[in-house]
């Protein structure tokens, strides 16, 4: 097994080199002491070959170890111990002497053995701790599952040099396949793996105990609340069997970082939903305020109409109300077609040569009993070009900012319409000399439904949103600011060319 560098256990073949290093050393040993074979000075040799089995346990197994003791003991007593080169020990000292030396150098190997062991092992979970302690930072920075996903394949190949690919579910406990962007598409024939590993939260597949004959090995992704998927991964077998307490352990780590990205995910969409369920209440509760005037307008004066009988002034002012709540209702009705127009990107435009003229008569006309308490100042220069614009685009918008002036200023006072050509673009400016806006509502004039708190208008809150889709499909701005004397002006500006008069055909 390989800890972040470090042999744990050495192949058949290594230890093989071992045991044979070991003679060799002992016997190297043996011969550099030979000078020393004499009745005065065989006890130090003893302490040289105790000082050598010592240093052998620091690098090597228990094998070679107790090896190592056995050689260098038998050795003493047949070249040291007099009398030489037999295994006989005539004295009862040197007996104990030598039965001392074998336990002792045996014991010492043990003993350094084991102590190398030990920090070997605490290095290798040192080692296991900080890569947990990295992998946790960088999981906890992740932000998406897409992320930690990315994080977490990177961190699987570097720790365990091993590839992985994650199956996740859908949010409605079901695994999707193809959420999430993997380098590799699983095999038909193991999707039953996964759904059982998914389902079971249990191991699979290859080195386990259960679809052995699978290309890969799959695990659950289990957490507190929710389970995220599985993990798959190719592996070799001894790499699978070591570290299995650390693997299982990143896993954990992985599972609660996917699990954190799914609770937030679901609490996004629950408020989501929620925003979206009040939002639906709120239209709905305006939309049938708007529709419910204009409707009982109209009910009212037809039931009026057919049921009494009326002087023809009264029955021209109920004809009127009845023309004035339809057209009401309409504008309510284009409004919100347009809306969904601009939402869903069905605004075409058809641009053509238009007079500015007839652009502003026409919604003058059309909104004439809601200009009829204010003074309109139209100002257009006598040499005005023709503008390229789409005429009904331009129409509603024109329409939707005057009717916005209308309802946002006081009777009898004047609303200003000035068009002008500058520097390739089409002006438009529409101003009032109302209340304006306070400064904390002029960044929202544009959103849909943003009504002024306590204006008393009517009006779903698109006619100007309106006005800045149409605007924007022309490659055209519009902007609002107070005017310097009070109200609110509007300012709008679309590229145009001017037209070569020797080419130009007017299309009725």
């Amino acid at each position: 097994m390989k800890g972040n560098g470090r042999v744990l256990s050495l192949p058949l073949k290594a230890r093989f080199y071992q045991y044979v290093l070991v003679i060799i050393i002992i016997g190297l040993t043996t011969l550099v002491c030979s000078p020393l074979s004499n009745s005065q000075s065989y006890h130090i040799v003893s302490f040289i070959l105790l000082f050598v089995v010592a240093m052998l346990a620091v690098f090597m197994g228990i094998g070679p170890v107790l090896l190592a003791s056995t050689i260098s003991a038998i050795s003493w007593n047949y070249f040291f111990i007099p009398p030489f080169h037999t295994f006989h020990i005539e004295k009862t000292e040197d007996r104990l002497m030598f039965i001392s030396f074998f336990i002792i150098a045996l014991l010492n190997g043990i003993l350094t053995n084991r102590i190398r062991r030990q920090e070997r092992l605490v290095r290798d979970r040192e080692s296991q701790t900080n890569a947990l302690f990295q992998l946790t930072e960088e999981l906890s920075k992740a932000r998406g599952i897409d992320k930690v996903l990315e994080v977490a394949r990177n961190d699987f190949r570097k720790l365990f040099n091993a590839d992985s690919w994650f199956i996740l579910q859908d949010g409605n406990n079901r695994l999707d396949y193809k959420a999430r962007s993997q380098d590799k598409d699983l095999p038909e024939i193991e999707r039953n793996i996964v759904e059982h590993v998914f389902t079971h939260s249990e191991k699979a597949g290859k080195y386990t105990d259960l679809f052995r004959e699978a290309g890969l090995t799959y695990h659950p992704l289990t957490g507190a609340r929710l389970n995220p998927g599985v993990i798959a991964f190719r592996i070799d077998g001894a790499a699978y069997r070591n570290r299995v307490t650390f693997r299982e352990t990143c896993f954990t780590q992985i599972s609660n970082a996917l699990e954190r990205e799914f609770l937030g995910e679901m609490a996004v969409k629950a408020r989501l939903l929620d925003e979206s369920d009040q939002l639906y209440n709120t239209l709905f509760n305006l939309i049938s305020h708007e529709f419910r005037i204009p409707i009982a307008t109209i009910m009212g004066a037809s039931d009026t109409l057919l049921i009494s009988q009326t002087t023809e002034k009264n029955r021209d002012e109920l004809y009127s109300e009845i023309f004035k709540a339809s057209a009401r209702l309409n504008h309510l009705i284009e409004n919100l077609l347009n809306m969904s127009r601009l939402e869903s990107g069905k605004i075409s435009l058809r641009s053509d040569w238009c007079d500015v003229n007839d652009l502003v008569n026409k919604v003058s006309q059309n909104l004439k009993q809601e200009l009829e308490q204010f003074h309109l100042a139209t100002v257009i220069p006598e040499d005005m070009p023709l503008v390229r614009i789409d005429f009904g685009l331009m129409e509603h918008v024109l329409y939707n900012l005057l009717l916005n002036s209308c309802q946002h200023s006081s009777g009898s006072k004047e609303i200003r319409l000035e068009a002008s050509y500058e520097g390739g673009n089409f002006i438009l400016v529409v101003s009032d000399d109302g209340p304006g806006f306070s400064p904390e509502a002029l960044p929202s004039v544009f959103d849909k439904f943003f009504r002024v708190d306590g204006t008393k208008s009517g009006g779903l809150g698109l006619g100007l949103s309106i006005v800045k889709g149409l605007v924007e499909s022309h490659n055209g701005t519009v902007n609002v600011e107070n005017g310097f004397n009070g109200g609110a002006k509007f300012t709008v500006i679309i590229p145009s060319d001017i037209p070569d008069m020797e080419d130009l055909k007017l299309v009725e």
